[in-house]
């Protein structure tokens, strides 16, 4: 079996996001894809639970966040391999992009491995938009708040092209009207 799952949240004063997700007799898929985007004073939470109880099961996770204003973005993704999970593969990765100096990112992703025939990896990073990248674009003629929207939209690419075409689309329309009240 397989499940894709691709949500994007934004807007909201407060949204929560709890996927969970049982793989019982092994082999079988799971891609999550997730992207937060905070401003002002919202909060956005991500609480992910993945469990292998077969062998030979698949993740791949990846939860992205763009925070600005004084927005909050948190990110807790647990995987769990028990021993008859041997032969998983599994991948969690959170990136962060910070737009202000108030705004703040809470990243938690972990592994719980008790099986020894794995392939299992996760990491976090948290960054701010470079600006010898902001100068580069800005040298070519390109404004300041063009410059972060292409920046922002395109760390954000992965996660709208797995949306369906209209969809991605409105997504990225959405992340740009946000964007504008947050360049400075």
């Amino acid at each position: 079996s397989s499940l894709n799952l691709t949500a994007v949240t934004s807007g909201w004063g407060l949204a929560r996001l709890e996927p969970r997700v049982l793989q019982v007799d092994g082999q079988a898929v799971t891609t999550l894809r997730g992207l937060q985007q905070v401003d002002g004073h919202q909060i956005a939470d991500t609480h992910s639970h993945v469990r292998f109880n077969g062998p030979e099961g698949q993740l791949d996770q990846l939860h992205k966040a763009v925070a600005a204003g004084q927005g909050r973005s948190v990110f807790n993704g647990a995987v769990r391999v028990p021993r008859a999970a041997q032969r998983t593969n599994a991948s969690q990765l959170s990136r962060s992009l910070l737009l202000s100096d108030r705004a703040r990112i809470d990243t938690k992703p972990e592994l719980e491995i008790v099986a020894d025939d794995v392939k299992c990896a996760h990491g976090a990073t948290v960054s701010s938009l470079q600006t010898d990248e902001l100068f580069y674009l800005q040298s070519r003629g390109i404004g300041l708040e063009e410059a972060v929207s292409m920046m922002v939209s395109g760390f954000c690419r992965d996660v709208f092209n797995q949306l369906p075409m209209e969809f991605a689309a409105e997504a990225d329309k959405l992340l740009a009207l946000k964007l504008e009240g947050s360049v400075g």
